[in-house]
């Protein structure tokens, strides 16, 4: 599907591979998805991870927290010019029409600002709890559809944690459990009941921590009529999960607080997490 020194994507190559498995993930189980092995060549993955970033840039993010635990994440835009390439092709128009082809959502949008996106990172004792996604990618005013995940772990086994799960709307049961192995992709459909995660707690016997890339695409399908929300946590049945009463929170100073003082106190608080 594409070059592999640079990672281009050959436009009919991809084109036709997202027809051929069109089916596949639309009638997959619990919401449209689908796991493909073997996804790009292995030496643009062997890059991404000797060139896998020692510290956190400054659009990166950090999180310890219940929901999410010792969880990291890096923006392409700070990375060598290599990577930067690689991640910008996965932003380009072939790779969108094979997501359009895969998906049959037409008129997708890759995001130039990578919110949320790039190289994930979750060290041992981490996990990151069950949850629907943020919706509203605001600076662009887009809806989010469609999650891509990019494993980069090698030999990794169950046992080591870190599952990707998939849940049911109403979080009765995991419909699937997905191990992060090397050059494993994942796609599937965003939306505010496309409940996933992975709550297994790393546990690598030397310590290697769980790694990933993440792209998101969006539609310009947003309205006033839809209601915005950020990462909505959700707990499993029978688990030691933790509601996530920060995010109510925060919903809930949103809805009394001026924009300005918002986003002042937002701020504020990004801050002091990093």
């Amino acid at each position: 599907m594409s070059d592999s020194k640079l990672g281009f994507f050959d436009a009919e190559a991809t084109e036709k591979k997202g027809l051929e498995l069109t089916a596949q993930y639309n009638f997959a189980n619990p919401y449209p998805h689908i796991v493909i092995d073997d996804f790009l060549p292995p030496e643009i993955l062997e890059i991404c991870l000797k060139r896998f970033p020692k510290v956190l840039d400054k659009a990166g993010m950090t999180f310890d927290r219940p929901q999410e635990r010792l969880k990291s994440s890096f923006n392409p835009d700070h990375l060598d010019a290599a990577l930067r390439g690689f991640f910008y092709s996965l932003n380009s128009r072939p790779f969108i029409r094979f997501l359009e082809n895969l998906t049959g959502i037409k008129g997708l949008i890759p995001d130039p600002y990578f919110m949320g996106a790039g190289f994930h990172e979750i060290r041992n004792g981490g996990h990151l709890s069950v949850h629907a996604d943020f919706n509203h990618h605001k600076p662009m005013n887009l809806e989010r559809r469609i999650n891509v995940l990019i494993y980069l772990n090698k030999d990794w086994k169950e046992e080591y944690g870190g599952q990707l799960e998939l849940w049911d709307d109403g979080m009765k049961a995991c419909q699937q459990s997905v191990v992060p192995l090397f050059n494993r992709c994942v796609v599937f459909n965003t939306t505010s009941t496309s409940n996933h995660g992975n709550p297994n707690v790393i546990n690598h016997p030397q310590g290697i921590p769980r790694r990933s890339i993440a792209l998101y695409y969006y539609t310009s399908t947003w309205s006033d009529e839809k209601r915005g929300h950020t990462t909505q946590f959700q707990t499993r049945p029978g688990s030691a999960d933790r509601k996530d009463y920060q995010v109510k929170r925060d919903e809930f100073l949103q809805e009394l607080t001026p924009p300005l003082l918002y986003r002042a106190i937002k701020k504020l608080q990004r801050k002091f997490i990093r």
